[in-house]
C-alpha cells in the first residue's frame, strides 16, 4: 500500500471493529513479536497535561543522550505526529513500512479468528515496531483513555509510571466522581513499579496512594509546594524548585500556561528517580526553556494562541494563565458533543474578561453545532457572540476583527489541529494571508 492508502485504512478502522480487552492487545503484540520487550517504558496517564509531561520527558531524556520513542495522541495535523523517534515524527516511508508489518500480523490474527485491533491498538503496534527498529532505549507511552483498560497497559513491565492531574473528563467511560476517574487512571500502576503523580484533590490523591500501596510501589506526590512560579517574561514562565537537587537557580518554560510548571516538575521528578546523581540538570534546564509542545497555550501568530483545553478543569487552568492587564481578549471556541461545553461556556463567560466570543462547528460528526454553541454562550454573557459555521471562516473572521486584542482558540483539540493546519496553508491561501497580515 502507499502511505496515503495506509492512512486511509487506519482512519477507517473504527468502522469495523470494537473495543478489545487487554488480553487481546497482549495477543496482538505477540503476533508482532513483542516489540515492547527490551524497552525501558515510562507509562503516563491522567486527565490533563499528559502530552506536556511526555514531551518534557522526551526532551530531557534526549539531553541525557538517550534514544527515545514517544507515543502520544491525538495528532493535530498529521497522523505521523503520534509516533516520534528521537524528537521527530517518523517519516512517511517508515510509517508505511510499519503499517505493513502490523497489517501482516492482523491478517495472521484473522486466520485464527481473532478480532481486528482497534484504531488505537493498531497505532500502538506500529509505534512499538518503529521503536524496536530504531533501537530506542526509552519509550514514553501516553494512555489514550483512562489507564486500567487502555491498550498501552498491555505493556506489563514499565520502568516507572506517572499520573498527571485528575479532573472531570470522559465521565461516560471513567465514572462520575474524581475517585472513580482516579481509579481508572491508577490502573496503570504495576506491582513494584514506582509511581509519581500530580496532587489534584484529596479524593483522587487518596485513590492513587492506595493503589500504589496495594501494589507495593514507591509513590511520590508532586504538589504545588514542589515549585514556586516567579513570573512570566518574554513568553516564558519562570519557576524555582523547592528541592536542593535542582540547584538554587531559575527554571523557564517556553510557554505561558500557569499549569505547565507543575507538569514540568512531575517530569523532572521522574527524571530525578531515573538518573539521580548522574543527571545533567543543566541540560534539562536548557531543553525545557526551548521546548514547545504544539497546541498547548501555543502562540501561533503574534497575540494569537491555541490551547487544547477541552474540559472544565483545563479551561479553569487556561483562565488562570490569561494576563490580568488592560489588553482586550477575544475567544474562539468549539467543542464536541460529548464534552460539557455548556459548563465550559459558563466559566469562560463568568471568569474571563473577554470583549467578544466567536463560536464555530468543527468538521467532524462529533462536533457541536455552531448555532447551538451560540445560543449557549448568549445565555451567560451580554458581550457579542459571533457564530460561524466553519472553523476556517471563524478563524479568518477572528483575525480580521482582532484589532489590538489577544485571540485565544480553545475548546477542542480538533479545533486546535484545524487552526494549526490553516497556519501551515497560509502561503497558498490569499484570504487567510490577508487575515494574518492584519495581525
Amino acid at each position: 500500500m502507499t502511505y496515503e492508502e495506509a492512512v486511509k485504512y487506519i482512519l477507517e478502522i473504527p468502522k469495523f471493529t470494537k473495543k478489545n480487552d487487554a488480553v487481546h492487545t497482549k495477543t496482538f503484540l505477540k503476533y508482532l513479536g513483542d516489540p515492547q520487550d527490551g524497552l525501558k517504558v515510562i507509562h503516563v496517564a491522567g486527565t490533563n497535561g499528559k502530552g506536556s509531561v511526555c514531551a518534557y520527558l522526551d526532551g530531557m531524556l534526549r539531553s541525557e543522550e538517550k534514544r527515545t520513542g514517544l507515543f502520544t495522541s491525538p495528532h493535530l495535523v498529521k497522523i505521523n505526529e503520534r509516533i516520534v523517534v528521537d524528537g521527530s515524527p517518523i517519516d512517511d516511508e517508515s510509517f508505511r513500512e510499519n503499517f505493513e508489518k502490523v497489517l501482516g500480523a492482523v491478517k495472521a490474527m484473522d486466520e485464527s479468528n481473532l478480532s481486528h485491533p482497534t484504531f488505537f491498538e493498531f497505532l500502538l503496534g506500529m509505534a512499538l515496531c518503529a521503536f524496536r527498529e530504531a533501537g530506542v532505549e526509552y519509550a514514553i507511552l501516553e494512555t489514550g483513555l483512562g489507564g486500567r483498560l487502555d491498550a498501552t497497559s498491555a505493556v506489563e513491565t514499565p520502568l516507572v509510571c506517572a499520573i498527571t492531574s485528575i479532573g472531570y473528563d470522559h465521565m461516560q467511560y471513567l465514572g462520575d466522581t474524581l475517585a472513580q476517574i482516579a481509579s481508572e487512571k491508577a490502573g496503570i500502576i504495576r506491582p513494584g513499579v514506582p509511581v509519581f503523580y500530580a496532587g489534584s484533590s484529596v479524593e483522587s490523591d487518596s485513590v492513587i496512594e492506595k493503589a500504589a500501596q496495594k501494589n507495593r510501589s514507591f509513590c511520590k506526590k508532586i504538589g504545588k509546594d514542589a515549585y514556586e512560579i516567579l513570573g512570566i517574561k518574554d513568553k516564558h514562565i519562570a519557576f524555582s524548585c523547592s528541592s536542593a537537587y535542582y540547584g538554587n537557580t531559575t527554571w523557564e518554560l517556553n510557554n505561558t500556561g500557569i499549569y505547565q510548571p507543575g507538569n514540568a516538575m512531575l517530569a523532572m521528578e521522574v527524571m530525578r528517580h531515573l538518573f539521580g546523581e548522574n543527571a545533567h540538570t543543566a541540560r534539562w534546564r536548557k531543553v525545557l526553556s526551548g521546548l514547545k509542545w504544539a497546541g498547548r497555550m501555543e502562540e501561533v501568530l503574534p497575540e494569537v494562541y491555541v490551547d487544547g483545553a477541552h474540559n472544565i478543569s483545563a479551561v479553569e487552568a487556561f483562565i488562570q494563565s490569561i494576563p490580568q492587564d488592560e489588553t482586550g481578549n477575544m475567544i474562539l471556541f468549539s467543542a464536541v458533543k460529548d464534552k460539557e461545553y455548556e459548563k465550559m461556556a459558563v466559566v469562560l463567560c463568568r471568569d474571563l474578561r473577554a470583549d467578544l466570543y466567536v463560536v464555530t462547528h468543527i468538521d467532524d460528526s462529533r462536533g457541536t453545532g455552531a448555532e447551538r454553541l451560540g445560543a449557549v454562550f448568549r445565555k451567560y454573557t451580554e458581550k457579542p457572540v459571533v457564530v460561524k459555521e466553519s472553523a476556517r471562516e471563524a478563524f479568518v473572521w477572528a483575525l480580521e476583527h482582532k484589532d489590538s486584542r489577544r485571540l485565544y482558540c480553545l475548546g477542542s483539540l480538533y479545533l486546535t489541529g484545524m487552526i494549526e493546519e490553516l497556519i501551515q496553508e497560509v502561503k497558498s491561501d490569499a484570504e487567510l494571508r490577508r487575515g494574518i497580515k492584519e495581525v
